[in-house]
């Protein structure tokens, strides 16, 4: 992991985006290994393939999960079907309540799916 790289995603935001990123990481972690791989412009989590991808902004984070089914939920900002058994989902983090148990279940399935 470049830490640095993970870092800059972070410069110029307000602390609640790290705060909200680092609960996601552990709560994620506890699932098996998380391999974060920073980009340009988002950070992936990957498992043996990308499962999530996380692009920060000035005071959240937009979170992209993949699962084999279509999550059914208002918190769910955005949904793209990308083939008959695979959707993307986002969802709109503001504060370390809301990587609750509902949000770690759909992302366990996203995780076990990338296994």
């Amino acid at each position: 992991m470049d830490i640095e790289s993970v870092d800059r995603h972070f410069v110029g935001k307000e602390p609640n985006v790290r705060v909200v990123y680092d609960r996601l990481l552990a709560g994620l972690r506890k699932f098996g290994p998380v391999k974060e791989s920073p980009k340009q412009t988002s950070i992936h989590l990957d498992n043996a393939s990308g499962f999530a991808g996380v692009n920060t902004r000035k005071s959240y984070l937009l979170l992209n999960f993949r699962t084999d089914y279509k999550v059914e939920s208002s918190r769910i900002t955005k949904i793209e079907q990308h083939s008959a058994r695979r959707w993307m989902h986002t969802v709109r983090l503001e504060s370390e309540s809301d990587v609750d148990a509902e949000l770690l279940k759909w992302l366990r399935d996203a995780y076990s799916l990338a296994g």
